[in-house]
Formats: C-alpha cells, structure tokens, sequence
C-alpha cells in the first residue's frame, strides 16, 4: 500500500506549505498536559476526526499531531482515505518536539 501523506520531523515544521492546518489527535488531557501543544494546534481528538473533516476542504494541508506519531499516523491514513490530499504526520510526535525543543 502506497502511504498517502509524507512523515515530518520536528525539525521541519517550519517547511510546511503556508495556510497548513495543525490538527492534534490527541484527547483534551493530553492537548493540555505536560507535552503540551504547538501554537496554532486545534483539538480534534481521533474518535471524532472522520465527523468533523466532512466540513473541511480537502486541498488544505494538514499537519496530524499525537502524543508519538502512531494516532497522528492513522488520522492521514483515515483522511487520506475521505480524499485529503496535502497529509503530514509529525513524526514522533510531541514528545519527539519536545525533546528537540524542551519547555522552559
């Protein structure tokens, strides 16, 4: 099966195309725990993603955010699957931002 969005590190945030939507799949808890979150990030919790993309346009480029990867993973893979086209998943997650970049 041919993966339909691309991998990003941490490092490479700041190459992501203009106007890219930053969704985070994790559960409200963790979005606001000690990982924390990215500026801009909106809370689409992965249970409730296929609901709330049939409103979304499907050439905006999205950048899926979890707590490791694996959830942000599968939320391109279900969007991708409801003809998203522009899918980047932040590879290793939150933890893997804050490692590059710890809180203050």
């Amino acid at each position: 099966m041919v993966r339909s969005y691309v991998d990003l590190a941490p490092e490479q945030l700041g190459d992501l195309p203009h106007g890219t939507r930053r969704i985070d799949v994790r559960e409200p808890i963790e979005f606001s725990g000690p990982l924390g979150h990215l500026p801009d990030a909106e809370l689409v919790p992965l249970a409730t993603l296929e609901a709330a993309a049939h409103e979304w346009r499907r050439e905006v480029p999205i950048l899926l955010i979890c707590r490791s990867g694996a959830r942000s993973a599968r939320a391109a893979m279900l969007l991708a699957q409801l003809g998203f086209t522009r899918l980047y998943n932040l590879a290793g997650g939150m933890v893997a931002v804050r490692q590059t970049a710890p809180l203050p």
